[in-house]
Parts: structure tokens; C-alpha cells; sequence
């Protein structure tokens, strides 16, 4: 969490609403990576 801070902070974004966004995110970016393994697909 801390390196998308700091990531979110160098971009100018506000670390509050990443900190409130990312858990959504985050779970959409997992479910994806997993349908893309399970299709055999290397992105």
C-alpha cells in the first residue's frame, strides 16, 4: 500500500481516494489476471 501511495503522490493523484479506490481495483485487476492464466493467454 505504501509503494501506491507514493505512486498515487508522484502522479499528483489524491492518496485518500486511492486509498478508498483500490480495494475495487485491485479485485478487478486479480479476477482479470486469473481469467487471462486460465485461458492460456499471455497478456
Amino acid at each position: 500500500m505504501g509503494a501506491v501511495l507514493a505512486m498515487a503522490q508522484a502522479l499528483g493523484a489524491s492518496p485518500r481516494a486511492v486509498a478508498e479506490f483500490l480495494p475495487g481495483i485491485e479485485a478487478v485487476m486479480v479476477r482479470k489476471m486469473n481469467e487471462r492464466l486460465g485461458s492460456g493467454e499471455d497478456g
